[in-house]
């Protein structure tokens, strides 16, 4: 331990080969996430050391302004300067990055899109536009719009389970038709038959899933996971992907661990409290005390107690210790 956070150390094994410029992503993608202070403001300080733990780690990438993000609570000046941020380190790590633009308002989006093509990120990410659920001629309007922006930077769609408007894989196939920079998007997976269906629609076409389902996935077309499980470790993270390439019966087991693991501790604080995907997000980060990232969210949402963190901590080091 090196003071309070342990520096994650690069591998020279690599969960990949750092992926070239402009190439469809693939591994194990980890989120920035927010450092708030004790006046609800973002820490700059510990983001910016957060930022360079994560891309001095094994990570394949890493995204910012996603859900785990807070890309929704961020003001203009919030977005520009995350962004710079993460592109200054991940330069200076030679780790590839995402910039996240969704926004309710389209327009904004592609704005955001503007800003972000300035920094040469390796991918945008994006959700579609739903304060009002577009139409099919809407989205593809949308998609277009931001095409003729990115300058050939990919584009990854995230279409969580709660969006207004749910894209099944056939329709991200015509979607690839009008936008060629579409390579691929974070959905929530599914059966046999739904990966089935996605090896058979959409061959070269990269589909992460949740960290804690990619073991199933893979073997079945999952490129990889912007992963919640990189929340808890991200180095842990890593070693369960390997372990999926190498030795997937292990790997599945300690999936099946995890999700016990998740229904058990993580789950019941939404059901019963109703926290949010990304204040779960959080909890886990604080759980795995990798970087100055703690449990609490931007105002007003509600956030894990710090009870939460010294229970659940000592749980996920004794039911799920290959993460640690």
């Amino acid at each position: 331990m090196t003071g309070q956070f342990e520096r994650l150390k690069m591998n020279t094994s690599g969960v990949n080969s750092k992926h070239t410029k402009n190439a469809p992503p693939s591994g194990i993608w980890g989120a920035v996430l927010l450092p708030i202070n004790s006046s609800g403001c973002i820490d700059w300080g510990a983001l910016v050391e957060e930022i360079e733990i994560l891309c001095g780690s094994n990570l394949s990438g890493v995204y910012s302004n996603g859900t785990a993000g807070e890309f929704y609570n961020q003001t203009d000046a919030e977005f520009e300067k995350i962004s710079g941020i993460l592109s200054d380190a991940a330069k200076k790590f030679n780790m590839p990055f995402q910039i996240g633009v969704s926004n309710s308002n389209p327009r904004v989006a592609r704005f955001r899109l503007k800003q972000a093509v300035d920094l040469s990120p390796n991918g945008i990410q994006f959700t579609l536009p739903d304060w009002w659920p577009p139409s099919s001629y809407e989205i593809k309007t949308f998609l277009t719009g931001m095409q003729e922006v990115c300058e050939n930077i990919p584009l990854v769609l995230y279409n969580p389970p709660h969006s207004k408007v749910k894209i099944s894989l056939r329709d991200i196939a015509e979607l690839r038709e009008l936008a060629p920079s579409f390579v691929g998007a974070k959905l929530a997976g599914g059966d046999n038959k739904w990966y089935e269906e996605l090896q058979n629609t959409l061959p070269d076409f990269s589909v992460f899933v949740p960290g804690h389902k990619v073991a199933f996935g893979r073997p079945l077309g999952a490129e990889g996971s912007y992963s919640n499980m990189a929340c808890l470790s991200p180095n842990g993270a890593v070693r369960h992907w390997h372990l999926i390439n190498s030795n997937l019966e292990v790997a599945v087991e300690l999936e099946y661990r995890t999700n016990r693991f998740f229904e058990q501790y993580i789950f019941p604080l939404s059901n019963k409290e109703t926290l949010s995907n990304q204040a779960l997000d959080k909890l886990l980060a604080a759980i795995g005390g990798w970087g100055p990232v703690g449990p609490k969210l931007l105002w007003p949402y509600a956030s894990a107690d710090a009870s939460d963190v010294v229970r659940i901590s000592k749980a996920a080091r004794s039911e799920l210790p290959e993460y640690f």
